[in-house]
């Protein structure tokens, strides 16, 4: 039988040509693994290999970010080779074709969903080919065989090969086209709340992450940037900074400054003691006023695109006897990852070494190898743990400013930014404009829906992207074309990112319209935990609650009225009204609700908040989550924690605003995050599904604000119809 070539395996997987699970192949591959500390290891295809002594490791080409995706790999693989997950070894795959280069990716809440079914049959083939040689060995039918914790056992005679024994041989078999998985009713490791497979490197200090590298002969870098997004440099003058201790170099850095220095602190005090001049270029003027002046305008002037439309909204608008308006807005919002963007790149004779922690490590990649002049398989990216990602990782910048500055130096560097330089050269969350109307028909239903918005374009941001997925010779006017023209593409395409959790409205409503336009001011943006919904979430369920209350009825019940074509969202819609004793709040507090499908996934949210002289106290979130089958229920409660206590410090804090272009705040003490004193208690409830895993990193974050908006309500009678909540 011919071994499964990469076309087969993802017909017969069910994968979609073309996304980023690019990375499925079964096909034998010699060349595994691409990391030195395990040169001897037995590949049996491009994601997993065994060791002489025994150890299974699988290369991840989705990255660990706190999100637990090596610990789902780990069970996924385990299951299929009948081997405790806490014994597999995760490593993070190379930059390859075999992995979906240059668009190995992760993000959209899709590791799960895309690789649960391949990682499975990759394993299982793993499995046949070991036994079968097992079967060679011990001259007996295959059948006769079964797997357990690192070895092919005969339980008839007590006859036990390991996999190490093993592993050589069965390496060299090609791998069967068709298996058979493991049936649920025999798993012992899907579906059980395990240890994550990180949580004792990462309690211990083991862990390592892009802040962690160390090389010989290194330095470290940090950078002076122009703080206006489209300013420019005008002059500088260093001669303070070269006669600081320690300083290797300073020279101009695109639109700002570098320091080199033979430590972080050494290069940070020279850096303070540059005298620069900047020319805000296009920026000057623009503030946060002013850019809610453009967006109105763009509402009120601008040709928007239609992103649904069923029925006559317009119609039904206009000859309703009443018709309830409303319009939300939503802030410019930072990353705020925990740890410091940071990125080493060491040069050498024949390419060169990129350490970093990237959500895209094919966009890395093309990123240093076009600073540097190489081809792109010349630059080894050593993919780190990442300390928090939220969308901010899969940009290159720092990887771009790391290369420039290491052919300076020639000598490895470490570039940091501190958490000033991030927090004013981010890629934002986009802020947003919305406009809506409904009208109710006789029995206090929505009979017509009205939904307009405007935010800035991802599009002209991302041109790392489309210089990454063009050939290498094509990269020198791929990028910067496809960047010009996204920017000059009308709205439609400019928010299409921008109208999820808007378009898709699950509420029975016979007449629909939404529609969007783009306008930019010119303040960086990019994909922010949940993206789109992360705003829509918040207006879509805050608007249906200000529909409940003009009915005059409960909002849980209106919902649930209103959701009978969902029954997924029903689902969760009652099992979330019993956990979170809907109606019956602590005493003091007030309720508020919310339910949102992202992802993939339904997931609904019960708010207990109480008021005090202006001041919102969040005490306690419950939480049902759909997420179809789990593959660690303790994983989905940490994600659905996370994400709550992620979108509370969006819901209640998180606003970046602008002056002459630039970002007013800088740092925790004018930034702040929820605190743990500030932290309610969480509730989380998993629905039992069968469907295939969806997503969990993301879609936790959209119900929460408008759960606390809406209880804050129901508590005070203001209706909060901007981010962050404030009432006074």
């Amino acid at each position: 039988m011919s071994p499964v070539t990469r076309r087969d395996f993802l017909r017969h997987s069910g994968v979609a040509v073309g996304s980023l699970v690019l990375g499925c192949s079964t096909t034998h591959s010699r060349q595994w693994p691409n990391q030195t500390d395990h040169p001897d290891a037995e590949a049996f295809d491009a994601w997993l290999a065994i060791t002489p002594s025994g150890e299974i490791l699988v290369q991840a080409f989705k990255v660990e970010m706190g999100q637990g995706t090596y610990t789902a790999f780990a069970t996924l693989v385990g299951e299929e080779l009948r081997t405790s997950p806490q014994s597999i070894t995760l490593l993070s795959a190379p930059v390859g074709a075999a992995f979906g280069a240059p668009m190995q990716g992760t993000g959209g809440s899709t590791s799960l969903k895309e690789i649960w079914q391949p990682m499975r049959e990759s394993a299982a083939r793993a499995r046949e080919m070991l036994i079968a040689t097992a079967a060679g060995r011990l001259a007996v039918e295959p059948a006769s065989l079964t797997i357990d914790e690192g070895a092919v056992v005969q339980p008839a005679s007590g006859a036990r090969l390991s996999f190490g024994e093993l592993a050589e041989e069965a390496s060299q078999r090609n791998p069967p086209r068709d298996v058979t998985l493991t049936a649920p009713s025999e798993w012992r490791y899907i579906g059980t709340s395990a240890p994550r497979v990180d949580a004792k490197p990462k309690s211990t200090g083991e862990a390592r992450y892009g802040m962690d590298v160390q090389l010989p002969g290194m330095l470290t870098a940090v950078v002076v940037h122009c703080p206006h997004p489209r300013g420019t440099l005008q002059a500088f003058d260093d001669k303070a900074a070269r006669e600081q201790e320690g300083v290797v170099d300073v020279f101009p850095l695109g639109e700002g400054v570098a320091v080199v220095a033979t430590s972080y602190w050494r290069a940070r005090t020279a850096a303070r003691q540059l005298e620069v001049t900047w020319d805000p270029g296009p920026s000057r003027g623009v503030d946060s006023a002013a850019i809610q002046a453009g967006f109105a305008r763009a509402l009120d002037e601008a040709d928007l695109h239609s992103a649904r439309d069923d029925g006559d909204a317009a119609s039904t608008l206009a000859s309703a006897p009443s018709v309830l308006e409303a319009e939300y807005s939503l802030p410019y919002l930072a990353h705020a990852t925990m740890e410091p963007m940071n990125c080493t790149v060491a040069p050498r004779k024949d390419g060169c070494d990129v350490y970093l922690g990237t959500q895209a490590p094919g966009i890395a990649q093309d990123a240093v190898a076009h600073e540097l002049g190489l081809p792109r398989d010349q630059v080894i990216v050593h993919n780190q743990l990442l300390g928090g990602g939220f969308g901010r990782r899969f940009f290159s910048d720092m990887a771009s400013e790391a290369a420039q500055i290491a052919r300076q130096v020639n000598a490895p560097v470490k570039l940091v930014w501190s958490r000033e330089d991030d927090t004013a050269r981010d890629f934002y969350r986009p802020a947003s404009l919305h406009r809506l109307r409904a009208s109710l028909d006789s029995s206090q239903a929505p009979d017509a829906w009205e939904h307009k918005l405007v935010a800035p374009s991802l599009f002209p941001y991302m041109g790392d992207l489309g210089g990454a997925i063009a050939p290498q010779w094509m990269r020198g006017f791929t990028q910067p074309l496809i960047a010009s023209l996204t920017a000059r593409v009308p709205g439609w395409f400019g928010p299409i990112l921008g109208i999820e959790g808007a378009n898709d409205v699950p509420y029975a409503i016979p007449n629909v319209s939404v529609s969007a336009t783009a306008w930019d001011p010119g303040i960086p943006v990019g994909i922010w935990r949940s993206v789109g919904h992360s705003h829509n979430g918040f207006v879509v369920e805050s608007f249906v609650d200000e529909l409940a209350n003009a009915a005059g009825e409960d909002p849980a019940a209106y919902r649930s009225r209103l959701l009978r074509d969902h029954p997924r969202h029903l689902a969760v819609l009652e099992q979330l009204v019993a956990v979170g004793r809907w109606g019956n709040p602590a005493e003091g507090t007030a309720q508020g609700i919310a339910i949102h499908e992202s992802f993939g996934t339904v997931v609904g949210q019960i708010a207990e908040v109480s008021t005090e002289g202006g001041t919102i106290h969040v005490h306690r979130v419950a939480c049902v989550v759909d997420c179809g089958l789990v593959i660690n229920p303790d994983i989905v409660v940490s994600q659905m924690e996370s994400s709550v206590h992620f979108g509370l410090t969006a819901a209640l804090y998180g606003e970046i605003h602008f002056k002459d272009g630039a970002a007013v705040e800088s740092n925790f003490h004018d930034h702040p995050m929820l605190r743990l004193a500030e932290a309610p208690e969480v509730i989380v409830e998993i629905v039992p599904s069968s469907d295939p895993p969806s997503g969990v990193g993301e879609p936790g974050t959209p119900p929460i604000a408008p759960a606390v908006a809406n209880a804050v309500y129901a508590a005070t009678g203001t209706r909060l119809r901007s981010l962050p909540l404030r009432l006074s």
